[in-house]
């Protein structure tokens, strides 16, 4: 990422389509503005903000630990903070992701299909997978994927 240039800052989307299947989606933030945080701190690169109520919490996949499918509690983004870990969508994507990577999980409101409803998740490898979790009160654009930019 170049100091010159906006940023780009890409995300995985965990989604609900309109026929109830979740689907997972490559995104992007791009809406970036260069000024200071707070001054006299000198000018960064800063994303659009969003507000409303959040909860967050820490949890922590033991090494090999493999969920049910379920769906996300409510829209959260999941930043992993070490290991790895996955998350693989009805339609059969599976995504893996490590510290540094982002998450969106909205997959509320799937219908069951051939015992699959919302998402399958886990940790990968020998290593717990330590998630720090971002609950949003309110869910953004139901069944459109990347309502961030």
């Amino acid at each position: 990422m170049a100091d010159s240039g906006k940023p780009q800052v890409d995300y995985w989307h965990l989604y609900t389509d309109e026929q109830g299947v979740s689907r997972q989606r490559r995104c992007a933030f791009r809406d970036f503005e260069r000024r200071s945080i707070s001054e006299p701190a000198s000018p960064q690169w800063i994303g659009r903000r969003t507000r409303g109520a959040v909860s967050t919490l820490v949890t922590v996949l033991p090494a090999g630990w493999t969920g049910e499918w379920h769906e996300n509690p409510q829209p959260q983004w999941i930043i992993p903070l070490s290991g790895r870990w996955f998350v693989e969508s009805m339609d059969g994507q599976r995504i893996e992701m490590g510290p540094g990577e982002l998450s969106f999980g909205a997959d509320q409101g799937t219908r069951e299909r051939n015992g699959r409803k919302g998402h399958l998740s886990g940790a990968v490898g020998d290593l717990p997978a330590v998630l720090w979790l971002i609950q949003l009160d309110e869910e953004p654009a139901p069944h459109q994927p990347c309502p961030f930019s």
